[in-house]
Order: structure tokens, then sequence, then C-alpha cells
């Protein structure tokens, strides 16, 4: 199949922008609980509709007596947290537009967007992101205004617009138009300079409207349960940010955590207690490889290794009976189920909150038997595709309906197209507008609304779209072999050991691949096996380990040719970190400055 379609489950909206959803809600319902907000104490407080109406309010007419006008760009760099959300809406309801920042950003990053997109002001969140700032605002002449989130830059803002009407806010929220510049997202990037994505109201508005209505089991509250989620994903980021929106306009009950480290997210998943999460498949990684290793830990591992069969066989069962294609999980099968439903589900489903019966992942690929164990365990993952420069997903797989290894069927109002060259084009109201201050580049991706994504992908016959690489990714080996390197690095990272690998071999005689480790699972092993904990100069040493890397790399072999198997590899001593510059803020390899960061190791393995 070439091109799939999926109508919308809706009208694209015609007047307004993404605020005035804030004060709809606030007058329909004014005590609705809207947010859940951590306090410094460690409590949770709601906040209600009418609530955060005030807020948003309060926040808008001191941005305008701080000098924000319509059309105003205004950057905001900081960890996930209710204060930017708050500054979003409040930005929106002046027709102003946030530029997210990542906080990670170095201070030459921080310049080439603010000064790219004019900021005229910058939201920051802590002093070290000030210094940050305060060390290029020589070079930002437009930039007037900086408030510091820890300094009480809410308050204060607040408190420089008491005086003025509120009038004045609402005249410039009439003002803005589903055609008004909503954001200016910048991309991670894996190569080359972050480009702006120009991202309209109508977009954002477009694009969760539609994810809401078609993922309705999702989004939807039942008169028992309202649906409620905690967003820990980057906002920076365009998931988290179509995330936030999604929730506002769906009267979702939206709560914040800054970071997504077990230690930190999981008292919070269980405090808070949403009914549904989205995350990278990572996220799903970790909770399934720290389950099986407190299994393990309680001399368990063998019931939980059959416990998974089960919920995998479970789930395919379920899903060929979708398809027309199975009678569905066999009477011996569901009495397995419902025995390891206690044992062994139910506690998956405890370490995030209780109440989680759906996840949607996306930003990169996640193993086909990871989502069917989910499935299985009771909670069903949507995974899905998009970009930046689609506003977040083009694709998810629909209740009832998914199929696990793929990345769905097109949201509704979106086709998808495949190209001669298997490329994957999309339309649909999502598409942005452009790159920021570079035609070039917006005429090499879109033609007549069409968005050449640059990524190579399949259509099978119920339209479901399986990515298979990136167009620039694809290493061609000095004999002109071609190879995608994504399947091998997925293959080799489903050795619970192996935390990260990138293969090699771009004009090289073969293919090679470096490797870094999981440190909580390879202490785990090395405890199993009463060897005491390594350094990590020794553990790339170790000859044990070493073996297991290598059973995790014959694995991949088995998926490709000889031609394009890993014949060597490397263990680093440490792994690929964001803070280092190697992975984007959504957990891509940047692949290019790895391989400079590594050249002696590349080389190594080609001497």
């Amino acid at each position: 199949m070439r091109e799939f379609t999926v109508p919308p489950v809706e009208a694209a909206p015609q007047v307004g922008g993404l605020a005035d959803a804030v004060f709809e809600h606030a007058l329909a319902d004014p005590g609705r609980i809207a947010f859940g907000r951590k306090g410094p104490d460690g409590k949770w407080r709601d906040v209600t509709a009418a609530g955060f109406r005030d807020e948003v309010l309060g926040l808008a007419k001191g941005l305008v007596a701080e000098g924000v006008r319509f059309g105003d760009r205004v950057a905001i760099m900081a960890r996930t947290r209710y204060e930017w959300t708050l500054f979003d809406f409040a930005l929106w309801t002046l027709g102003a537009q946030p530029v997210p920042v990542y906080p990670t950003s170095s201070a030459e990053q921080v310049l080439w967007m603010l000064h790219d997109a004019e900021v005229t002001a910058c939201v920051v969140e802590h002093e070290d992101h000030a210094m940050t700032v305060g060390s290029v605002v020589d070079r930002l002449p437009r930039l007037r205004r900086l408030w510091q989130l820890d300094a009480g830059a809410v308050a204060e803002v607040t408190a420089a617009g008491a005086g003025i009407d509120e009038e004045v806010v609402h005249r410039h929220r009439r003002a803005v138009t589903p055609e008004t510049v909503a954001t200016v997202v910048y991309t991670s990037g894996t190569t080359g300079r972050p480009k702006g994505c120009v991202i309209t109201h109508a977009n954002l508005m477009f694009e969760t409207d539609m994810v809401r209505g078609r993922w309705e089991p999702v989004f939807g509250s039942r008169p028992e349960e309202r649906a409620s989620t905690l967003l820990f994903l980057p906002l920076a980021h365009v998931f988290g940010r179509m995330v936030q929106v999604a929730a506002v306009r769906g009267g979702v009950k939206l709560g914040h955590q800054p970071v997504m480290a077990a230690a930190g997210l999981l008292p919070d998943l269980a405090a808070f207690r949403p009914t549904f999460v989205l995350a990278v498949p990572y996220v799903f990684e970790k909770i399934f490889r720290a389950a099986r290793r407190a299994a393990e830990s309680e001399g368990r591992a063998g019931p939980f290794d059959k416990a998974v069969e089960v919920a995998v066989a479970y789930a395919e069962a379920l899903e060929q009976r979708a398809f027309g294609r199975g009678p569905g999980p066999s009477a011996a099968l569901r009495v397995q189920h419902r025995f390891f439903d206690k044992a062994v589900y139910g506690k998956i489903r405890a370490s995030l909150g209780g109440r989680v019966r759906h996840a949607m992942s996306g930003g990169s690929a996640m193993d086909r038997r990871l989502g069917l164990f989910f499935a299985g365990a009771g909670i069903s993952v949507f995974e899905g595709y998009g970009l930046t420069e689609s506003s977040a997903a083009a694709t998810a797989n629909p209740p009832g309906r998914a199929k696990y290894g793929t990345v769905g069927q097109p949201v509704p109002g979106t086709t998808v197209h495949i190209a001669e060259d298997g490329e994957v084009w999309l339309h649909g109201g999502q598409v942005f507008s452009g790159y920021l201050n570079d035609p070039a580049a917006t005429a090499a991706v879109l033609s007549d609304g069409w968005l050449a994504t640059g990524d190579l992908g399949s259509l099978d016959e119920d339209g479901y779209l399986t990515i298979t690489g990136r167009k620039k990714e694809i290493l061609v080996t000095s004999s002109g072999k071609s190879v995608v390197p994504g399947v091998l690095e997925d293959r080799v990272r489903e050795h619970p050991l192996i935390a990260q690998c990138i293969v090699v071999g771009n004009d090289r005689p073969y293919v090679a691949a470096l490797v870094t480790l999981d440190r909580e699972a390879v202490e785990h092993w090395l405890a199993v096996q009463g060897r005491a904990p390594l350094a990590p100069a020794d553990l790339v040493r170790d000859p044990a380990l070493e073996t297991e890397v290598r059973r995790g790399v014959v694995a991949a072999n088995t998926l490709v040719s000889q031609a394009e198997s890993i014949r060597t590899f490397r263990i680093l001593a440490h792994p690929f970190s964001e803070e280092h510059g190697l992975l984007t803020p959504s957990l891509k390899l940047k692949r290019k400055a790895i391989e400079r960061a590594y050249a002696a190791e590349v080389a190594a393995l080609y001497g």
C-alpha cells in the first residue's frame, strides 16, 4: 500500500485560539479540578478550572504591564513544571509566542535560538539558567526582560499587572485566530543547527482534538473516574507540549513531574495516581527491567519469565482476534493470565500508581514484545509516530486494534503516503507552516501541504505504518552495502545488560558497534554471580561481561545478511548522555557527535 487516509473525527476549529479553552472551562464548570500541583512540602494540591483561569488572567495582565504584546516571542527555559503551563496559556491569551528552550542547552545553543527567534523576554527556571542567558545577553539586543521561576517570577509579573484592566487582555485574546502563530519549537536535531518550526494555534488545536476524539478511551473521563495524567516528558519537546494542550482542552486533570528517573518519578506516580501516561520507550524499558531484577533478587525469576510469556501470548491472541485472524485467548491461557495478574501484573500497574490502563509511546521505536507484555499486563500502550514539524503525532495505534511493532494508522484527518524511494510523507492540519527565517529548508520538506519526513517506512494492507529507518542514517560500507543501523541497534539493546548501541561502518570495510551498559542491571548481574562491584574501567575488560554483550550482538545479526552484520564491538565505560551533547532531549543518538567524541574507539574497531 502506498497511501492511507483516516477521515477527521470532527471539524477543525474555525475561530479562536488555544487559550479560549481555559476561559470556557472556567465558565462552564468552575469547580472542576484541572490540575494537581505539587507544593514545596511534597504534597499535591488541586487547582480548579476557575483558579487556573484567574492565574492565567493575572499573569497575562502582568505580561502586558511588562511590555509583552501580540506577536512577541518569549523564551521559556525550564524543566516540566506547572509554571511552564501557566506561562504558555498566559502568552497564548495575549497572542504572544512561547519559544521553548531545553534546560540542558549550552550557551551557544541558547544564543542561536534566542537570536534567531528575536525573543524580547525570557523565562528561566533557576540561577544557572539565568547565568547561561546572561553569558550571551550582550549579543541579544532585542532581549528586554529576564524572569526566574525559582525567584518568584509568577508573583512578580502578576503583581506588575494589578493596574491593568482585564478587557485589555481579552482584546488580545479575541484577536487570536487559528492561523495565528502559537509557538516556535526548535528541533532537537541529531545533526546540524536546530531549526525553528513555526506551529500555529490551528496546528495544535487540530492535533489535540483529533487525538482526543480518536483515543477517547484514554482521554475521556468516566462517572466513576476522572481522566488524569502526570506529565514528565519535557515541555520543550513537542510531544510534551501536545499532551499539555490536549489535557487542558479535554478537561483532563494534569500534573507535572520534572524528571524521568525512576527515583523521582515512581513516588509521584504513586501519589498522583494517573489514569494514563505518555512516555518514550526508554521509560517502559526501565519499568520492565526493574521488575525483572526485583523478581530475580527475590528468587522468582522463573515465575516472572513465565508471566512474561503468558502476557505476550495473551496480548498476541487478542491482537489476532481484533483483526479476525484468531479466536482469542484459549481457556487455559485465560486461567494462567488470571493467576499472574495477581502475582505479577498487578505489581507492574501498582508501580505506576495503580490506575493506569492506557499509555501512549513516541519519540523512538518500541520493541513489539515489550508492547505485547504491557498489554498483557493490563496497560495498553498505543505506539505512535510524529515529528516537531507535524505538531507531534501523525500516526498511532487505535484503541482495540493495536498492531504491536507498528506505529499505527494515521491520526484522523491525516494522510500518510510512501514515496517511490520509501520516504514517509504526511498531509494534515497538524503539519507546520515552515521553518523560521529559513525558506530554503522549508522548501526542502514542504510541497503543496505535504511534509517529507526524511524517515523511511512502509504501509501494510490495513494502513498501519512501520518505520524502517532514516534516509540520512543509512550506512554504506566501502564495499557498497547499504545498512539500516536502527534495526541492529534496537535488537542489541534488547539484551538486559545493554543500555545503548550505535552502529558504525559508513565508508568502512564492515559494520561495527559501540555499546554502553545499564549500570543497575550490571550491578545486579554481578551480585547474582556472587561477584563484587567493578569500576567502569574494569567492566569494559571483563571477559564474562563481554561474552554477555556478544550474545546481544549475535542475536541482532540474525536479522540481517552476513554483509550487514556487526563484525566487532567495543564496550564503553560511560553511557551517552544529553549533558555531553551525545543525545537529543528525546534520547535519540547524535551519531556525528558520538563518532567525533569516540573517534579513537571507532578507529580501533578497524585497526
